[in-house]
């Protein structure tokens, strides 16, 4: 029989560590077999002693288990390298995040953090701008980007769309973007949509001087995502945007690939990732996936807004956004795994959801500048509309940027005066 424990193991770079939470199954009594079912069904073993196992695989290949905590019910194991095709993000999950959910050993398990052998580190391409690289493109460097999502998600035709980009884009807001279940509609069709919001945006920058980005939502099978890609960028598009969970980690793979020599930023919005991270005990974290879509390549990602509408508490989010932003992460032993990326760039976080001009003040001192803000009703909701919604998003952050507050910049701004009236 192969033991899969070993306390006293010291992992290394050629490592891959994973940190799972484990809520052993009421018939199981021991908490350390549980462990290690954990490990040898995402690696060599099954649920039996096999004759086909050699010494040599066994020695070579069997994960250790060397971090236990019961009273918290972590687990650390690393696994060798070998154990996982390197440019391949779906076969790694299928073994660390894979048959061993549907085990009746355990009632919850939950995959905490991941942290990835130095080889695999510098073999994937990472995002290719990065935060320096979106603040160069979209020439602000002093203040957070912010932008709007163009509500309802769905109804508007393709004029209609394009004239709510360039009202906000009037009022101020850099950025305007599709929303999740937006693509190619009967009522709005992607290339129209395209050709006449990127009309918009150029008129808007020739008036206003000021950079503005339109995140078109290019989310398909893959031979369509390229096209739609491409379509954008004939036309003069810098930003595409792809829902990351629903099209699945090999087609981010591939146009990340494909990408490559085109001057284009990725946007990622995280629709379904509650289905997988927002369950406490069971799934997986939004820490572990924004890893895996830094290395991916992703430029800029969802990470929350610790205020709004959407799930995620403060320390979660800082983690999250810290992890996809710094060179290096330094660890404990219940949350963050150690983690070196020198070599890869960083996300842009964004926060969305249920926002709207009065948590600015609270979003700039949690989260800082280097984040992308969104506003959906947040903008369109103002009594109005959305161009003075836009402009009291921008008078917000300017109030907080130069030192002021909102109550004092309302008494010469009326759209964010409205707006304190509103949601105040």
């Amino acid at each position: 029989m192969v033991d899969y424990v070993d306390l006293d193991y010291k992992p290394d770079e050629n490592d891959l560590i994973v940190m799972y939470y484990v809520e052993k199954s009421k018939d199981c009594k021991d908490f350390q077999n549980v462990c290690m079912e954990i490990a040898k069904e995402s690696s060599i073993g099954t649920w039996t002693d096999l004759a086909t196992m050699s010494a040599n695989i066994a020695r070579r290949l069997k994960p250790s288990i060397f971090y236990i905590d019961e009273t918290n019910r972590i687990v650390k194991i690393a696994y060798n390298k070998e154990l996982f095709e390197i440019n391949n993000i779906s076969q790694i999950l299928s073994a660390i995040a894979g048959n061993i959910y549907g085990m009746k050993a355990l009632d919850n398990l939950r995959l905490l953090d991941i942290s990835f052998p130095i080889d695999f580190i510098n073999a994937y391409k990472g995002p290719k701008f990065g935060i320096e690289g979106i603040k160069k493109l979209i020439k602000v460097y002093k203040r957070p980007l912010i932008g709007t999502i163009v509500k309802p998600k769905v109804g508007l035709n393709e004029i209609e769309h394009a004239n709510v980009c360039g009202e906000a884009w009037k009022g101020g807001l850099d950025i305007v973007k599709d929303d999740e279940n937006l693509t190619n509609m009967v009522f709005n069709k992607f290339e129209k949509r395209i050709e006449e919001t990127l009309k918009i945006r150029n008129k808007i920058e020739e008036e206003t001087g000021e950079k503005k980005i339109y995140m078109p939502n290019i989310t398909a099978p893959m031979d369509l995502m390229k096209k739609r890609a491409e379509f954008v960028i004939e036309n003069g598009g810098e930003y595409i945007m792809v829902d990351i969970i629903t099209v699945g980690f090999s087609a981010l793979q591939e146009l990340r690939d494909y990408l490559d020599d085109k001057n284009i930023v990725i946007h990622a919005h995280r629709a379904m990732h509650g289905a997988l991270t927002r369950n406490k005990k069971h799934g997986m974290t939004m820490l572990s996936l924004a890893k895996l879509m830094r290395l991916i390549g992703m430029d800029q990602l969802h990470t929350g807004t610790i205020v709004g509408k959407m799930e995620g508490d403060k320390k979660e989010v800082l983690e999250i956004n810290a992890t996809i932003t710094k060179k290096a992460i330094e660890g404990n032993n219940l949350t963050l795994l150690t983690q070196d990326w020198k070599n890869i760039k960083s996300i842009l976080p964004v926060a969305s959801g249920g926002l709207s001009p009065l948590h600015i003040p609270e979003l700039i001192k949690l989260l800082g500048i280097d984040m992308v803000y969104q506003f959906g009703g947040g903008c369109h909701g103002h009594p109005k509309g959305t161009q003075a919604g836009a402009k009291a998003i921008r008078q917000a952050v300017d109030a907080i940027i130069d030192g002021s507050n909102l109550e004092e910049k309302a008494k010469t701004n009326s759209e964010l005066n409205e707006a304190l009236k509103k949601w105040g």
